[in-house]
């Protein structure tokens, strides 16, 4: 049998308990970042380079029993300009049942970078009816600096068959994120981007700044120093700020670390929560779309 989540997230130790645990499937879905950025802090989105963990997992390690998720080739639509757009349903169901999981499988997610990549993950998996699905929390650096075990070289799943269910309302699109900014709907957005590219000092793309209507709850201020979520009382301070809405609305650049900040309200027992899947990636490409540079 399965092992029973009981929480979006889950411990070290937790995972170290379980495993080789029947139906249970451990995933990395390290994505490598490479942005050059200018002297004012903005960068061409176009030079930025995105490449899979491979390597690292091979060659560094990875814990024991994982495999490879690749958000850049099979977790993203390959037909979209921008980067990291969800995969339809076929394409997901083929990723997924690629990796070894199936409807009845236990799924943890991690990363070795910040567990931005392991949120998208558990958000796609969310989105398309998969509810046993958690992130490790704190990640591969934690996994390391708690001692547990890893193992190094090349994983080949056993492919499994997985039907997805679509949940269209974990998703919205820049109408509806339009359609919010001019009053005709009813939702919070939040903001999961850096405060400075929050406040327009700095930020990746040609225009800085965020969503009018828009508050500031960064997905690097949910962790404590050892990469986990902060602990709950915190973690509801930090996002005591959302207001309540009958839906609250998640962004950040590409959609990407936007997932954390659902992450953490799902935490918390928030379910009204979307993802602008687009986010400012999508957002700033229009010029009739408003901006605030708050310290422009």
């Amino acid at each position: 049998m399965a092992p029973v989540l009981t929480s979006p997230v889950v411990s070290t130790q937790w995972l170290a308990d379980h495993l080789g645990a029947d139906d249970l499937t451990i995933v990395d879905a390290t994505v490598l970042v490479d942005l050059d950025l200018d002297h004012d802090g903005y960068a061409d989105p176009s030079s930025v380079t995105y490449e899979t963990g491979r390597d690292g997992f091979e060659r560094d390690g990875h814990v024991p029993g994982a495999v490879l998720a690749d958000l850049l080739a099979d977790f993203s639509d390959p037909g979209s300009d921008l980067p990291f757009t969800r995969p339809g349903v076929d394409r997901f169901e083929a990723a997924t049942a690629a990796l070894g999981i199936s409807n009845e499988s236990t799924v943890v997610v991690y990363d070795t970078l910040d567990g931005r990549w392991a949120s998208r993950l558990w958000w796609l998996f969310r989105a398309y009816g998969h509810d046993a699905v958690a992130v490790l929390d704190g990640g591969w650096s934690h996994w390391l600096a708690q001692g547990k075990p890893y193992d190094l070289g090349e994983v080949t799943p056993a492919p499994a068959r997985f039907v997805a269910t679509e949940r269209p309302g974990h998703w919205v699109d820049k109408a509806f994120v339009e359609s919010v900014v001019a009053g005709d709907e009813r939702a919070a957005l939040v903001c999961a981007s850096p405060r400075d590219e929050y406040d327009g000092v700095s930020g990746p793309l040609a225009r800085a700044g965020h969503i009018p209507g828009s508050i500031s709850v960064p997905s690097e201020s949910l962790r404590a120093d050892d990469g986990t979520l902060v602990r709950e009382p915190v973690l509801r301070d930090r996002l005591a700020l959302v207001p309540d809405e009958p839906r609250t609305v998640v962004y950040c650049t590409s959609g990407v670390s936007a997932s954390v900040d659902a992450l953490a309200l799902a935490v918390l027992g928030r379910h009204d929560v979307s993802v602008y899947d687009g986010s400012l990636a999508e957002w700033v490409t229009d010029p009739s779309a408003p901006l605030v540079p708050v310290a422009a």
